[in-house]
């Protein structure tokens, strides 16, 4: 039975994107339609609404086996909709957000580990209001529910990556009660996976070690909660060469969302420049999901030779390459590996 991904194009350079990976897991002959639609602020700015995603699209996702949401923009104004991720997260309850922090050969550090982030509680919950025209205060959700089900997500990725290691990041110094269940969710989790140690680091020295010695959660997991993990694992792609380079998933029980981690960089909207990887990685990592680990695979190997080798990339990791003459390069090998 044919798999069917709906594919999101997204804003700014996400439809040129969509197409470099979309040509990426035709060449190497995937069997998941790809069903192509519009959502995100452009959309949005067109046609209006309460939403940044239509009636049809949400129709299209419900009746998909997974999706593709290339990057999209939000508008930072008080009466703008949600924004596309956190929507399709929320509906869904993907509430495991996982970016794989790996860098390559010609990086100067060598990197190896998985954030795994709670999406769908925490200050994106989004639940705000003002008090005066002066002040305003926002909530920070948390659920032993939403805890418990990350927490064993977590521990769950370091199994299956045979990692020993887990670092559980909270500011329970100061957030007692929010962080306090987590915490709990965390130690809950622990009992269950017995050989996996766990280490709880404060958010603000998380950040400085990231900074300062990573190579210590090589083998381990990250864990946290939203908005703790968006800003570290944003910090930790620092180190990857560019965040052009950082792929990701949202898993639910039944449903996966995958991205790259990056915007949408509208001033570079047009121009065949940015870097295609970690959107050509994220569509790879949703035909795995999908039922196509080989393809998956050879798509991962070629990526990582073609950045080795640093004669085909773009402009942020010190080439001259085009997004598509990148896409090609990574399109062409892929189905070398495919055919040996």
């Amino acid at each position: 039975m044919t798999k069917t991904a709906a594919v999101i194009r997204g804003d700014g350079t996400g439809p040129e994107l969509v197409d470099a990976m979309m040509k990426v897991l035709k060449a190497c002959n995937s069997r998941v339609e790809l069903v192509p639609c519009d959502a995100g602020s452009e959309w949005w700015q067109k046609t209006g609404g309460d939403s940044y995603i239509s009636p049809q699209v949400w129709k299209l996702l419900e009746d998909s086996d997974a999706c593709f949401k290339g990057p999209t923009t939000t508008v930072p104004l008080p009466n703008a909709p949600r924004s596309v991720a956190v929507s399709i997260r929320q509906k869904f309850e993907l509430y495991g957000n996982i970016r794989p922090i790996k860098t390559y050969k010609n990086a100067p550090l060598a990197l190896d580990f998985v954030c795994v982030r709670e999406a769908t509680e925490g200050l994106y919950a989004g639940i705000e209001f003002r008090t005066s025209d002066d002040s305003a205060i926002a909530i920070r959700k948390t659920t032993r529910k939403g805890c418990d089900r990350i927490a064993r997500k977590g521990f769950e990725v370091a199994q299956e990556r045979g990692y020993k290691k887990l670092f559980a990041i909270t500011k329970r110094n100061i957030l007692k009660e929010t962080d306090g269940i987590f915490w709990q969710a965390v130690e809950r989790a622990g009992q269950e996976f017995k050989g996996i140690e766990v280490e709880e680091y404060y958010i603000d020295n998380m950040t400085q070690q990231l900074v300062k010695n990573p190579e210590r959660f090589n083998g381990s997991v990250l864990l946290s909660t939203n908005l703790f993990m968006d800003i570290v694992s944003e910090c930790a792609s620092g180190h990857v060469g560019s965040i052009g380079n950082v792929y990701s998933g949202n898993f639910g029980d039944d449903f996966a969302m995958f991205e790259p981690a990056h915007g949408s960089a509208p001033k570079y909207a047009g121009q065949n420049k940015v870097n295609p990887v970690a959107t050509i990685l994220s569509g790879a990592w949703m035909i795995e999901y999908l039922g196509e680990k080989q393809i998956s695979d050879a798509i991962f190997k070629a990526t990582e030779q073609v950045i080795n080798e640093n004669k085909y990339v773009t402009y942020d990791l010190g080439g001259s390459a085009t997004t598509s003459q990148m896409a090609d390069q990574i399109a062409m090998r892929a189905v070398k590996r495919l055919k040996k």
